[in-house]
């Protein structure tokens, strides 16, 4: 998109350094942070923008020179940079001249995009860039997650049994030896392309089934479909038919926790804070809805509050040593996740279910959280976010040499006298 026709859908560039809205409005030393997003020819910029105008406004009262940058104005061999702020008084996104930013905030709203040659690029040269900081480059991969977690003896115990969907082989093992089984794209988000195989009791298909000892449940965009077979064999077919040559994960079903006769898992967001330390930012929980097959809220979930459904399943006493575990695993499974991935990680959101007998398992992580809708644990994840930003900027700076020490010492000393002699 051309820069005239950006400018036509915003204030005009001259009302950018007069704008005192959300994400102006800085001194130079101010740390610089810029969120980056993907532009395309529909609009100025994707993604969430209330989360962006939270972002900015958290941003302000922190302290933090911040804005919105698109991909195709983040030139890291610039002084300055294209990008938006909003401002609340016109209602209306500000493009104008920001400072090079300190640290870059990886928010590129979907994998295709992400994985355009030009976003590569930028991402690659961010990465590169020795006063950048940058975070959370890339969303990831279901079979990674697992890979990762895998190779540690205190991460292992919490993933179910999962397989690279290669072909017959693996489904047929994996399906015969578990009662259920999930289907799940590698590249998959918010429960679409899902699929779980259930070995059907024998009385049942055989007393009006047509004699069918499989169903298949695949979950779409546009809803649920349900439906039943002979043979392994046959299910594949169909299998394979959905899956539209997308890699998949073939993965042991869980047989979860369940208060009235629904489903839960819970939701755990964790993020890095002013210390650069992992902590759990809140944890919510989500109740499958009638006819899905996961928790999703898009594909009918609900969200449900996870001490009064432990409670009801657990008891009040067992329900919050539950909640307190699912913390504790939640800390070990970032930073296994950290390490494994080899980039620097800032937040990732992760579901987490509990079975039947109260063990926890891990299912899924999400390197780019959606906005959790429980108010405390949103507040929270905005300051704890941007206090990150902070840090890295602090983290990287160096410390002040002996002469400069000497010379702020002296400076300060000078004040006070100054001040003495104004008494």
């Amino acid at each position: 998109m051309a820069a005239a026709s950006r400018r036509a859908s915003t204030v005009p560039n001259a009302a950018a350094s007069a704008d005192t809205g959300v994400g102006s409005g800085f001194g130079a030393s101010a740390p610089v942070a810029a969120i980056l997003t993907y532009r395309d020819d529909t609009r100025i910029f994707r993604g969430n923008r209330d989360n962006f105008i939270d972002l900015l406004r958290t941003a302000k009262e922190e302290g933090v020179n911040a804005y919105i940058v698109a991909q195709d104005d983040l030139d890291v061999r610039a002084r300055t940079l294209k990008g938006y702020v909003y401002s609340p008084s016109k209602k209306k996104w500000v493009l104008g001249d920001r400072p090079f930013p300190d640290v870059v905030y990886n928010r590129i709203p979907y994998r295709k995009f992400e994985q355009l040659p030009e976003v590569q690029n930028v991402i690659n040269d961010c990465l590169s860039h020795p006063n950048i900081r940058f975070f959370n480059p890339s969303f990831f991969s279901k079979w990674s997650l697992f890979e990762w977690l895998s190779e540690s003896r205190l991460t292992r115990k919490h993933i179910p049994e999962t397989v690279r969907l290669g072909g017959l082989g693996d489904f047929a093992r994996l399906v015969r030896k578990h009662r259920n089984v999930y289907l799940k794209p590698v590249k998959g988000k918010a429960g679409k392309g899902i699929m779980k195989v259930q070995q059907l009791a024998p009385k049942k298909h055989a007393a009006g089934n047509g004699g069918s000892g499989y169903k298949l449940t695949c979950q779409s965009a546009g809803g649920v479909e349900s439906m039943t077979f002979d043979s392994i064999t046959a299910m594949y077919d169909t299998v394979k038919r959905y899956m539209d040559g997308k890699e998949y994960i073939a993965q042991q079903g869980i047989s979860l926790a369940s208060a009235g006769g629904r489903p839960f898992d819970l939701r755990a967001l964790v993020q890095k804070n002013a210390k650069g330390e992992w902590r759990v930012s809140g944890i919510g929980a989500r109740v499958a809805g009638a006819s899905s097959i996961t928790t999703h809220v898009p594909r009918g979930g609900s969200i449900g509050d996870p001490t009064k459904l432990l409670a009801t399943v657990f008891g009040a006493t067992a329900g919050r040593a539950i909640l307190k575990q699912a913390r504790e695993t939640a800390l070990v499974l970032a930073s296994q996740i950290e390490k494994g991935s080899g980039h620097t990680l800032g937040e990732m959101s992760m579901d987490l279910g509990v079975d039947t007998t109260g063990k926890l398992w891990f299912f899924e992580a999400n390197s780019k959280p959606m906005k959790f809708d429980e108010p405390h644990i949103r507040q929270t994840s905005l300051r704890r976010l941007v206090r990150f930003w902070k840090y890295l900027v602090a983290a990287d700076r160096p410390e002040p040499t002996a002469r400069v020490r000497a010379k702020r010492s002296r400076s300060r000393g000078e004040r006070g006298a100054a001040k003495r002699r104004d008494r």
